[in-house]
């Protein structure tokens, strides 16, 4: 290029030179943008192979074990991803935004929860991509691409842990890492028709993790095999391997199906007729769950929304998911105001709107948003006793179109956490399983059950997956039965 330009000077007043100095230039050009399209379509390549669910890959073998081990490890054999929330000792946790990357030095130690998977025998063989600073719940990231949602791949995977969702879908690995604050292993479990848990808030370790919320936060994992969910869930936990065994109470919440668009004939229907083959379980019960909570968790009260839906005690639950968001925000902005305030990060649109209106707001009255957390637990904890479990569904709309959330974020958003926010806010255990599919997208119901009762639910889990399937099977053979008491419609939320 320099040789061009002092040609020019030497010979300005020759046309000839002219045109040969813009042939010339307009190759380089050329030869740039060409070197650019190539370099998008390897991405794309690559993102393709792996389905854009990794951000890096690397290989972190088991601990050495002594020349005899005891017994075989629970986790022999088994590979699993990690979201990039995760420090990785000598490797930056990037938070899902290159800007946090760009300003945090590499870790020198490694996750707790790291540690222990790793103790046990499974290998680790990378990091995946998730949304922005942990704060959406679409999947999709403007900075390292959506991962593409193996079930149904014009449709979002669902956030915040989508990379580590998708590589448990699609079969890259056997088991994933995630992080759950109002709903990121649950919807991203849901849309990729995979299994997800949700444990207890603080039953598992979060040292090592980076913290979005921590009166909220969770570190759940993802898994297509009901039994390494629970294997899993047996070394993270450190629960004792036999308890005596009781029987199980499932409480159908009626009011929150009638929110879901999925016929109830692949959910409660499902669900009852599985339970029925088998022993130990208690005849189901039916609530309206949300005037439940409404009359049990009498702080809501200041938070209580004019409703027309009444009926459906929708109100209770809008102001709960209304706590469980104010909540989110108000410890985000004490966890990261500073650094969002110096580095002004790049972030995507919907979260940049997320993230500055948490920095930006003035919280009054915060004792009131813990005083909701606090009797949640306890109404919950009343409902179940120590044999219930919930049954609700996992959300309650299908995936959204890629790119479509900016025609009905705030409406899929405020219906997703309603029923997201049972678990979150009671600090409960919640795990979701796949039932089949409908209308070409995976459906999910959920089980909840109080604070501490996570081997109870994992034991739960696996023992009803079978027969769950098994009619699965069964009811896409037959014929629609009527749905009795129908659907609420999106308008009337």
């Amino acid at each position: 290029m320099s040789k061009t330009i002092n040609l020019i000077k030497a010979n300005a007043s020759n046309p000839k030179v002219w045109i040969v100095a813009g042939i010339t230039v307009a190759g380089i050009l050329l030869l740039a943008d060409t070197t650019r399209r190539r370099r998008r379509r390897k991405a794309i390549i690559i993102q393709r192979q792996d389905f854009g669910a990794f951000l890096e890959r690397f290989d972190l073998i088991p601990f050495p074990q002594p020349p005899t081990p005891p017994a075989k490890l629970p986790l022999q054999g088994l590979t699993f991803a990690i979201k990039d929330i995760f420090d990785v000792k000598g490797y930056v946790t990037g938070f899902g935004n290159p800007d946090w990357r760009r300003t945090h030095e590499p870790s020198d130690k490694m996750a707790l929860v790291l540690t222990a998977l790793l103790q046990n025998g499974a290998k680790c063989v990378g990091k995946t991509v998730m949304d922005e600073l942990a704060f959406g719940i679409t999947g999709e990231n403007k900075h390292y691409g959506t991962p593409i949602n193996p079930k149904v791949q014009s449709n979002i995977p669902g956030g915040s842990s989508s990379g580590s969702a998708v590589a448990v879908a699609a079969e890259f690995v056997d088991f994933a890492l995630g992080t759950d604050t109002i709903g990121c292993i649950r919807i991203p479990a849901s849309f990729c028709g995979i299994l997800g848990f949700r444990p207890s808030h603080r039953a598992v370790s979060t040292i090592g993790l980076f913290p979005h919320s921590q009166s909220l936060d969770t570190i759940g994992w993802f898994a297509r095999d009901p039994s390494v969910l629970h294997r899993v869930g047996h070394v993270l936990l450190k629960v004792k391997a036999v308890e005596p065994k009781r029987e199980r109470r499932l409480v159908f919440a009626d009011d929150l199906f009638q929110l879901s668009k999925v016929t109830k004939q692949k959910t409660v229907y499902v669900v009852s007729k599985a339970i029925e083959k088998l022993s130990g379980y208690q005849p189901p019960q039916h609530i309206n769950f949300s005037q439940y909570v409404a009359s049990n968790v009498p702080s809501l009260k200041a938070f209580g929304q004019n409703s027309t839906n009444l009926q459906y005690g929708i109100s209770a639950l809008k102001a709960l998911s209304s706590v469980m968001v104010s909540l989110q925000s108000y410890e985000f902005k004490t966890n990261h105001e500073e650094w969002v305030k110096n580095v002004k990060p790049r972030l995507g649109p919907e979260i940049s709107h997320r993230v500055l209106a948490a920095i930006n707001t003035k919280y009054e009255n915060v004792k009131v948003l813990y005083k909701v957390g606090t009797e949640m637990r306890a109404a919950l904890q009343s409902l179940l006793k120590d044999d219930g479990i919930l049954v609700i569904p996992t959300i309650v709309d299908p995936p959204p179109k890629l790119n479509s959330m900016k025609d009905y974020s705030t409406e899929f958003h405020d219906r997703a956490c309603a029923v997201l926010s049972i678990a979150s806010m009671s600090g409960g255990c919640q795990a979701c399983v796949p039932l089949g599919n409908d209308a070409g997208c995976p459906v999910s119901v959920s089980f909840v059950s109080y604070h501490g009762a996570d081997k109870f639910l994992l034991d739960a889990v696996l023992d009803m997956y079978a027969s769950l399937q098994d009619q699965v099977s069964i009811e896409s053979k037959s014929a629609p039965l009527p749905d009795v008491n129908g659907n609420m419609d999106a308008s009337q939320w």
